[in-house]
């Protein structure tokens, strides 16, 4: 049975593979390979096996290439979105600090009215209590000068009296003129104390004029007043915010700084002291505790200025470049297994300035092995801030910089694979990511 079965398939395959004969002839003899009809199918097969891997093989390369050209073209689209992004967040930030800027000038306006203000309400204060005086001086003058009237009306129906009662040592005709001559001098002291008197009630009329005017006035500057210290309240309290935001979102107690930055400048005077009163002893009004409230929150705004030139929330690279590593565990760039990077990487062109955070003080300026050219700046609050891979360092030891300060070049100097400049930043010696204070002071600066 077998046999017939096998009989059956090699006639077949004799239909489409009939025997072949490969004659090799040489000088002495020749020879023949005979190709079976099992022999020509088990060729075909794997030829064709090997020309269908081959085929596969191909359009799998081909599909790995066109898939990585779509990869680098997504890539370098996002790489321009990203780039769009950080423009537009530069562009907002610094309409922030033109607006913060503002603010500041308006504040500073609005104080210098105040102040204009209260010293007019002072002088006018001033004035109404010397126009009090002169009223009380003018009806104490014209109540005397009554008094006088009457006395002299009293003292001339006595003179009358006596010389009517008089008698012997003068006719009656010397009597009659010295009666006559006494009375028009009465009459005339009368008058002029009448006229007197009508003199001082129109000074006092006057004076009661023109205090009601100064009430007035004085009103109104009270009224202005108000609407000053009202935007001046509502503008500290919105322009607090965000600066309060910008230290909690750092991880920063803005309490415990502002105490430290109090103490080290705990001068007194100047223009945000507490206003005082003029009088020994005197109480404050409500304008003078407003406006120590507002000076109190424009001083805060001061040492939250102080705080954060002190703090290392700007950027360290002004001109374009690229995010290429961020902090925390990461594979190690020279195939050493997973590593903490305990800082930023951000790569652009060589040479590219670099710029200081934060106001301080240069702690280390020269070669490290890992850092390659290393710069440590001592910054306030136990804050220290390191560039590390720099081509070249632009200031000393011991040198005090601000923030914006050139402090060297972006570089490829000690262990690193390509330009990029390594950024940390340290509290109390323990390394932080340096975003959590690039995002707090994005909204700020």
């Amino acid at each position: 049975m077998l046999t017939r079965l096998a009989y059956r398939i090699r006639h077949q395959l004799e239909r489409y593979f009939p025997e072949q004969r490969l004659f090799l002839k040489s000088d002495t003899e020749t020879r023949f390979i005979r190709l079976r009809p099992g022999t020509q199918v088990v060729a075909v097969v794997g030829g064709t096996l090997a020309l269908a891997w081959t085929i596969v093989a191909t359009a799998l390369i081909m599909m790995d290439s066109i898939g990585a050209g779509s990869a680098r073209e997504q890539s370098v689209r996002q790489q321009a979105l990203y780039e769009t992004r950080l423009n537009a967040l530069s562009s907002d930030r610094d309409l922030r600090a033109e607006e913060a800027a503002r603010a500041q000038e308006r504040f500073n306006t609005a104080l210098e009215q105040v102040s204009d203000m209260q010293e007019r309400l002072l002088a006018s204060e001033d004035r109404r209590r010397e126009l009090e005086t002169g009223i009380d001086v003018i009806q104490d003058t014209l109540r005397r000068t009554i008094k006088e009237r009457d006395v002299a009306r009293l003292e001339v129906d006595r003179t009358t009296l006596a010389l009517n009662e008089q008698v012997g040592g003068s006719t009656e005709l010397g009597r009659v003129a010295d009666t006559v001559a006494t009375l028009e001098i009465l009459t005339g002291a009368l008058g002029a104390t009448a006229e007197e008197r009508d003199e001082v009630l129109g000074q006092a009329e006057d004076a009661r004029e023109e205090t009601r005017e100064i009430a007035a006035e004085k009103r109104d500057l009270e009224l202005r007043n108000d609407a000053i210290f009202a935007k001046l309240e509502e503008a500290v309290t919105i322009s607090m915010e965000p600066l309060d935001k910008m230290f909690r979102e750092a991880g920063m107690s803005p309490d415990d700084l502002l105490n430290a930055v109090r103490e080290g400048y705990s001068g007194q005077g100047g223009p945000l002291t507490p206003i005082s009163v003029s009088t020994s002893g005197g109480k404050l009004t409500p304008e003078e505790v407003r406006a120590n409230v507002i000076l109190g929150g424009l001083d805060r705004m001061n040492l939250y200025r102080i705080a954060a030139d002190k703090t290392p929330f700007a950027m360290p690279v002004k001109d374009s470049f690229r995010w290429t590593s961020g902090f925390g565990y990461r594979k190690d760039p020279k195939g050493y297994g997973n590593r903490m990077h305990e800082g930023t990487d951000m790569a652009g062109a060589v040479g590219t300035a670099i710029y200081a955070t934060a106001d301080g003080v240069v702690s280390y300026a020269d070669w490290d092995n890992g850092y390659g050219r290393l710069v440590k700046i001592q910054h306030e609050f136990g804050i220290e801030t390191r560039y590390g891979h720099l081509s070249q360092i632009r200031v000393d030891v011991g040198q005090r910089v601000s923030r914006g300060d050139r402090i060297g070049d972006m570089g490829n100097s000690g262990r690193s694979t390509g330009t990029h400049l390594h950024y940390e930043v340290r509290l109390s010696g323990t390394a932080v990511n340096p975003m959590t204070f690039i995002k707090a002071g994005k909204n700020v600066f």
